[in-house]
């Protein structure tokens, strides 16, 4: 059944990275809680967003997205970088320690995808490349929508 084999591949990326994350947890100074991971991700897909830009996207008031990025400028992840067109616009820049933490994420992905290259023949992985740009473009209009829609305003 594909929903079960689809949710299956989805939550074991998820607990792959959730596990790694409370790895070395005490030993970490400034940690991310739940919350701003989640913002992390967001102002990372949307590349370069202003807090507006984010707080529309999320749907959140722009004082509850403005403390949100505050802390996570305090703790290093998020630099606010100002506008050369616009001085009263900042736009939001992800840092090293941001691509660090990142990159936990990141390695679990690439471990699996190159197994999935070895396993698969080329028409395969070309195929299953494919159907994932079908996937993201065409039947996930909610989220493409509205990042495009942010992006443009």
């Amino acid at each position: 059944m594909l929903e079960k084999a689809f949710n299956e591949v989805y939550d074991k990326f998820k607990l792959n990275f959730y596990r790694n994350i409370f790895t070395g947890f005490e030993k970490r100074e400034a940690t991310l809680t739940a919350i701003e991971t989640f913002c992390t991700e967001v102002i990372y897909a949307l590349d370069r967003p202003t807090i507006n830009e984010v707080g529309k996207f999320l749907r959140i008031s722009q004082p509850n997205i403005t403390y949100k990025v505050n802390n996570l400028v305090k703790k290093g992840y998020v630099k606010k970088v100002q506008s050369e067109e616009d001085k009263r616009e900042y736009f939001l820049e992800l840092t090293d320690k941001f691509y660090k933490y990142n990159n936990i994420r990141n390695e679990y992905m690439d471990i699996v995808l190159r197994r999935a290259k070895n396993r698969f023949t080329k028409e395969e992985v070309d195929q299953l490349e494919r159907m994932l740009y079908i996937i993201s473009d065409e039947l996930m209009p909610e989220v493409t929508e509205g990042v495009e829609k942010i992006k443009t305003t």
